[in-house]
């Protein structure tokens, strides 16, 4: 196993590794299903899922839908496992503790003005919402309002820590394929959770703004556990339908 200092899914990732330099795992070989992987690392689902995702980066392994995940070639992209630092969950988390009391704060101390700049990027939101697939930039306005209400505390220091969890989100490799993935399954911006929050904020009441924060981002997590969780279950779905085409039983 890898070092200690390591996140749960990387010491996944270079166990796996070991493997497959063992030649316990050869390329075309089927990796063993999550729940034998749950068992084997002692570690919650969704941390396997974070380690598959992770492997998928690197050129490990690819995912096969209706099949399972199997060993590639070795991977040509150059990547190491240090650079996927950071995990959708692991920041999201973070956002939320850090985001809800900023929302308290802009509560107290933002403008007129940045209240109805707020209402103005909310709108924006709405338009790239509903241009789909020709979004050039993806949730921009998602990004800048959560700045704005950042920017609305007054506090440059809360302003800095906030822009740098999201550019920490922007670089991070198994971050933004985690969030590809939640948007290719059609999750968008929630516009009635960040509707609640600026309703909050115009009222200048904290602790509304505070929970109307935390709970959007809490969905935010959730979203994504129903989209790993979706993409292990079109696995079996696919697989057992292939099986049952095969054996001539049809539906």
């Amino acid at each position: 196993m890898a070092a200690d200092n390591q996140k749960l899914y990387q010491n996944i990732i270079a166990a796996l590794q070991a493997d497959i330099s063992a030649g316990r795992f050869r390329e075309g070989d089927r990796l063993p299903p999550e729940r034998v992987l749950v068992e084997r690392f002692q570690v919650s689902r969704l941390t396997i899922r974070e380690a598959m995702i992770g492997m998928e980066i690197l050129g490990l392994v690819a995912a096969r839908r209706g099949s399972g995940v199997y060993v590639t070639a070795p991977p040509a992209n150059g990547l190491e496992t240090s650079e996927l630092d950071i995990g959708a969950f692991e920041l999201t988390a973070a956002r939320r503790v850090v985001e809800g009391e900023t929302a308290a704060i802009a509560a107290t101390m933002a403008t007129d003005e940045e209240i109805a700049e707020l209402e103005t990027i909310l709108n924006r939101m709405i338009d790239e919402n509903n241009a789909g697939e020709t979004l050039t930039h993806d949730e921009a306005a998602d990004r800048e309002f959560h700045l704005g209400i950042a920017s609305a505390t007054q506090n440059d220091a809360l302003y800095l820590v906030v822009k740098t969890l999201w550019e920490v989100r922007e670089r991070s490799p198994l971050a933004m394929e985690m969030l590809r993935r939640s948007r290719s399954a059609g999750v968008k911006p929630q516009i009635d959770d960040h509707r609640a929050i600026v309703d909050a904020i115009a009222a200048r009441d904290p602790d509304a703004a505070r929970n109307a924060m935390r709970d959007h981002l809490g969905r935010v997590i959730e979203n994504l556990l129903v989209v790993t969780e979706t993409d292990a279950i079109n696995r079996v779905r696919d697989e057992t339908a292939r099986l049952r085409g095969r054996a001539g039983l049809g539906r």
